[in-house]
């Protein structure tokens, strides 16, 4: 078999395109491989006709998968042909993709090892390409992926924020909470930014029938999903709700620890997070010390405990049932003397119709938050992203649950 037939069905090209030349180029350590086409006509990439052929566009070359050790490059005048409905359009080739310099099989396998490997650079290093032919081959699996893209429907939605840049730049991501993967991403987490997330991310199909959304207690999220999915009952997320109790334990606990070192009295130094774990989660040892403190007279004691009973809400199976809890535990928060006990006791409070949903869908956002880790670990190995646009594309690419390959 002669070498052109060899690469020709290793590439799978078949008549009218030909491979004419073979050039192994030992010193560079590449292999160039050069391709003619040999019809006179030709399909219009636009409507599939069959068009005589107006001329050749100059040459181009595509990177392939290597020849052993041998880097591989194909070579190749594309041929344009004259179409009567839409003019002179360049005929599309087999081995690769519209405005890609990279053969399909080349990008396939680019994919899986971008995927697999830890580190992006190292990726990059591995395969032999500069951060712009990544971030473009990102790109185009992306946009296949999204193009795949089943109208499957999707019950259970998050909506979550994650910091970008320093500066209060934020984006906004919505997650199929049931198939663990990110739909989309936006800049921002303003309402309208939301209200284009869910567009974006949905079908109009789809939006309809979203049954709860999860999120956080943010006003300008629960007014998007009123507008945009007002069928779908808000669950307001119960990890969300841990968080602000803890903010309100710690804010207690630092005021208190400056007015008793003032008297000397250093109790309190260094056990900002024994009072923000939970009680079964603490290290062993912490454990005894953490007891005494615990069962003190300071105030913070009496915050944790508060926090801490707030638990038991989430472990009833009706409505009904927690919402008596909830009054019992609302009468002692406010009974507590702390102001930030207070606050959060009635910002919790003020939404509590939205979080009695919880025992209706049994929904939250701990998909979105293990989501949110992973999304950081991408930022993290990419050392931060100058463009939203490259940010939400490896986002897509490494959260998105698409079929990508070409």
């Amino acid at each position: 078999m002669e070498v052109e037939d060899h690469y020709a069905m290793l590439l799978g090209i078949n008549s009218p395109w030909e491979i004419s030349r073979v050039d192994l180029k030992l010193n560079q350590k590449q292999v160039d491989v050069d391709i003619e086409y040999t019809a006179g006509e030709g399909p219009c990439p636009e409507c599939g006709s069959i068009c005589p052929k107006h001329d050749d566009r100059k040459m181009r070359t595509w990177r392939h998968l290597d020849t052993m050790q041998f880097t591989t490059q194909l070579h190749c005048q594309l041929p344009r042909v004259r179409c009567d409905k839409h003019g002179v359009k360049t005929v599309e080739v087999p081995w690769a993709g519209k405005n890609s310099r990279f053969t399909l099989m080349f990008e396939g396998f680019a994919i899986r090892v971008l995927i697999a490997a830890r580190s992006i650079e190292e990726a990059r290093k591995l395969l032999g390409l500069n951060w712009h032919q990544v971030e473009a081959i990102k790109k185009r699996a992306v946009e296949r992926g999204l193009q795949r893209r089943d109208e499957n429907e999707i019950p259970y939605i998050g909506i979550d924020e994650k910091q970008f840049r320093s500066g209060h730049r934020y984006i906004s991501s919505l997650v199929d909470l049931q198939g663990g993967r990110v739909l989309d991403v936006v800049e921002d987490r303003t309402e309208e930014a939301c209200k284009s997330l869910i567009s974006k991310a949905l079908t109009a199909r789809q939006q309809e029938r979203v049954t709860a959304v999860a999120l956080d207690m943010w006003k300008a999220y629960a007014n998007a999903v009123n507008d945009k999915l007002p069928q779908a009952d808000i669950v307001h997320d119960r990890f969300h709700i841990s968080q602000h109790l803890n903010e309100a334990v710690d804010k207690v606990r630092r005021k208190e620890n400056k007015a008793l070192v003032e008297q000397g009295d250093g109790r309190l130094k260094g056990t900002k997070f024994q009072w923000l774990r939970n009680a079964e989660n603490l290290p062993e040892r912490f454990t005894e010390s953490f007891v005494a403190l615990r069962d003190s007279d300071l105030k913070v004691a009496r915050a944790w405990a508060i926090k801490e009973s707030f638990r038991y809400f989430w472990d009833y199976s009706y409505a009904g049932c927690a919402n008596r809890y909830f009054d019992s535990w609302y009468n002692w928060a406010i009974r507590s003397r702390l102001d930030s006990i207070k606050e959060k006791a009635r910002m919790i409070k003020s939404h509590l119709p939205n979080i009695l949903t919880y025992f209706k869908h049994g929904i939250s956002n701990a998909t979105a938050e293990g989501l949110n880790s992973k999304i950081q670990t991408v930022k993290s190995n990419a050392r931060g992203y100058r463009s939203f646009e490259g940010f939400r594309n490896s986002i897509l690419f490494y959260c998105g649950g698409l079929e990508m390959a070409p």
